[in-house]
């Protein structure tokens, strides 16, 4: 996925659309903020998720934190290959490192989220 064109929360979770879907993962700041990450817990295929909702879980050596849905729909596909090779998210985020994709998502609300300038303004005002 192109970082330019995906919409990102506060929570730093990215979203894009791709081939009818909606695919999430989390940002590169994000996975750089973790450092090295260990685990992922992700939602279960079908489950309907509310904007906001914790749909995962990532553990890093250094802490661990939820990942949010960043829209409301349903859960169509996992990543797998994240399950079994973490790592993957550090190494690709906005690639191989995706969480889950959606389908059922209302265009607008996706629209709502930030845009890249509006992201990176945010972790400027936001980094520790």
């Amino acid at each position: 996925m192109n970082p330019e064109r995906l919409r990102y929360t506060e929570d730093h979770e990215w979203i894009g659309e791709q081939d009818g879907l909606y695919v999430v993962g989390i940002t590169d700041f994000a996975e750089e903020q973790l450092g090295s990450i260990t685990y992922v817990e992700l939602p279960e295929e079908g489950r309907d998720l509310h904007a906001g909702e914790d749909a995962g879980l990532v553990e890093s050596v250094m802490e661990e934190r939820d990942v949010y849905a960043p829209v409301s729909g349903r859960v169509v596909e996992i990543n797998h290959v994240i399950e079994d090779s973490p790592e993957k998210v550090n190494q690709d985020p906005y690639g191989n490192g995706w969480f889950f994709k959606m389908e059922g998502v209302n265009p607008s609300d996706v629209e709502d989220l930030m845009d890249v300038r509006a992201y990176r303004l945010y972790c400027l005002d936001n980094a520790d």
